[in-house]
């Protein structure tokens, strides 16, 4: 891996240099603003420094097919648009990493001394490779964190070459942290369509908080971004799920229309042609059912495909060989983002990384409460990756 910091008059400037050097694949890790200091402070400008991260395997294939002209597109960015101004507080700072990493670099060297005094107690003199027991012990936190051995594994090796026998507890620890928030990737999150009304699907099991989400991103929507919604259920089968997206709706003073089939979706298309965001509820019966299946492709299909996103909804504390099994189903179904619920209810976020990895589907947003609209936030990987290596 490729960490590197730029600096520029503005962060447009420090992106593009960023861009040149590391190409299309690399990842904005954190943006800070850096004040002159001393006498001169006065009479200069402050600067914008970002950090960005990149795979060497992906530098290199990237070279490789860029060989006869070299043409980088845009960096990956946060918001995947440039911002005005920096989302600080959404950014993992350099010194917020190393606070928070602190504890974990302390375990692992208290440990590593631990074991080093038993090898002695026992009579063995033979010195402990300090780099591979550090690695051993990330990547057991890891696996205490419910990341599948398989994906610990993976991150491991791929970080294991880089270090020099003499590489440096925190070098190692930090190498591991920017690997999984690269693994984790940059989130999805909605956004209107420009001329035209976006259909947001949101599909999943029952129980996992389809509606209430809904209802949290569609009420920030309403209410911050002014955007002008409308709700549709295809949720039918419970009529408890009907009155409560209806309930949502009569408070933030948009249409909701039951829909029961796709000539329904497909007269809507019509009844809301002149909105911006269209939330549509669909029934979390078994999908395994093909004629269930069946049911929710013709539903999605009656609105064409650059004309809607869809959000697969999962709770946090399902096993993950539930997991497996759902995601399988629906992705025989159609393409997805995913959406994590329940954060505040379990202490392991493994799955999440476990299923990013899974299924190369772009994470999303995460909730963590039921309160509407203020428990729930995009996915933000930099915690996930603070998470997964110190627990909570």
């Amino acid at each position: 891996m490729i960490i590197k910091k730029f600096q520029a008059n503005t962060e447009k400037e420090a992106i593009m240099l960023a861009k040149e050097e590391l190409g299309k694949d690399a990842v904005v890790m954190n943006i800070k603003t850096i004040s002159p200091k001393g006498i001169y402070r006065l009479f200069k400008k402050p600067l914008v420094e970002i950090t960005a991260a990149i795979d060497e395997n992906l530098i290199y294939r990237n070279e490789r097919n860029t060989a006869k002209k070299r043409n980088f597109p845009d960096i990956i960015y946060e918001d995947e648009q440039d911002r005005t101004e920096p989302e600080n507080d959404a950014m993992l700072k350099t010194s917020a990493i190393e606070e928070k990493l602190n504890n974990l670099q302390s375990l692992l060297e208290k440990q590593i001394c631990a074991k080093e005094e038993l090898e002695k107690e026992n009579g063995k003199s033979k010195p402990i490779n300090k780099n591979l027991a550090c690695i051993q012990l990330i990547y057991n936190q890891l696996v205490i964190n419910e990341v599948d051995e398989k994906y610990a594994n993976q991150i491991i090796n791929e970080i294991e070459g880089i270090f020099k026998k003499d590489a440096s507890m925190d070098n190692i620890l930090s190498g591991v942290y920017q690997k999984i928030v690269l693994k984790l990737g940059q989130p999805k999150e909605i956004t209107p369509a420009q001329n035209t009304p976006k259909y947001i699907f949101f599909i999943g099991p029952t129980g996992v908080g389809k509606t209430t989400t809904i209802a949290k991103i569609a009420s920030r929507f309403k209410l911050d971004e002014k955007e002008k919604i409308a709700f549709i259920t295809a949720d039918t089968y419970r009529i408890a799920a009907v009155e409560q997206l209806r309930t949502y709706a009569n408070i933030l003073g948009v249409p909701l229309k039951v829909v029961y089939n796709e000539e329904d979706i497909k007269e809507s298309r019509k009844e809301f042609s002149d909105y911006d965001l269209i939330f549509v509820d669909t029934a979390g019966r078994s999908h395994r059912n093909k004629e269930h299946r069946d049911d929710l492709v013709k539903l999605i299909d009656a609105v064409p495909k650059e004309e809607r996103e869809i959000y697969l909804v999962l709770s946090a504390t399902t096993k993950y060989k539930d997991l497996i099994a759902i995601t399988e189903v629906y992705k025989e179904i159609t393409d997805y983002n995913l959406i994590f619920t329940k954060l505040d209810e379990t202490t392991y976020v493994g799955n999440i990384l476990n299923i990013r990895m899974l299924t190369n589907a772009p994470l999303s947003y995460a909730t963590f409460g039921q309160d509407v609209p203020d428990d729930i936030e995009r996915i933000n990987p930099q915690d996930i990756a603070k998470r997964l290596l110190r627990g909570q």
